[in-house]
């Protein structure tokens, strides 16, 4: 067991979320815009892949972190 108190702490939190959007800028400070699916928003993001205009992409912790399937987005409320 790490006696470090703020390892364990942080152990005990979530990783950052996993969203998809679809890429609707690129910028050419290697960010880009990204619409949220279900209309949840736009975030501008890093773009260390160079993703281009009209992509779907994974988001995670505010960068592209690769393509996403073209799926519909289906919202199921429980």
């Amino acid at each position: 067991m790490s006696t470090n108190l703020y390892k364990r702490l942080k152990a005990l939190l979530p990783d950052d979320p996993v969203m998809t959007g679809q890429v609707s800028a690129v910028f050419a400070d290697g960010t880009a815009l990204v619409a949220l699916e279900g209309a949840a928003g736009l975030l501008r993001v890093r773009n260390p892949l160079g993703t281009a205009n009209g992509v779907r992409v994974y988001v995670q912790g505010g960068a592209v972190s690769g393509p996403a399937p073209a799926m519909p987005y289906v919202l199921i409320e429980v």
